[in-house]
């Protein structure tokens, strides 16, 4: 059950400090992490278009959205946007945390990488 609780009408015409008590208090009413990373995206996206006092908008429950609830398919398909609220060791717990089959992949890439850079001999221009 998706319902939406504010109307881009109101996304894109409220105050910032309007915004941030609404969608603060209908994440703590309803846990409901999806719709919340939904609305603070489009929030971003107002930023984007002019609004300086939107950056970094909820910045501290978007930390907490992403380091405590479980991984959901909106919050893997919106992670990305949001790298810029994590410093670099978080960010990287971050992504082992969200995605540990891509990053197994990727180490497993890197290791026969690796292993074929010590055989393979050095690409030179000389015939």
């Amino acid at each position: 059950m998706n319902e939406q609780v504010l109307s881009y009408r109101q996304l894109f015409n409220l105050k910032s400090t309007t915004l941030e008590k609404r969608i603060k208090d209908y994440y703590y009413s309803t846990q409901n992490s999806s719709l919340t990373i939904k609305y603070i995206l489009t929030l971003k996206v107002r930023h984007q278009l002019g609004a300086e006092e939107f950056a970094f908008i909820l910045k501290d429950l978007v930390r907490e959205i992403f380091m405590n609830t479980k991984a959901t398919r909106t919050i893997k398909r919106f992670f990305y946007y949001f790298q810029d609220y994590f410093m670099a060791p978080e960010w990287q717990a971050l992504k082992l945390r969200t995605f540990p089959v891509r990053n197994f992949g990727e180490k497993a890439v890197s290791l026969v990488r690796s292993l074929i850079a010590k055989v393979r001999p050095d690409e030179t221009t000389e015939p």
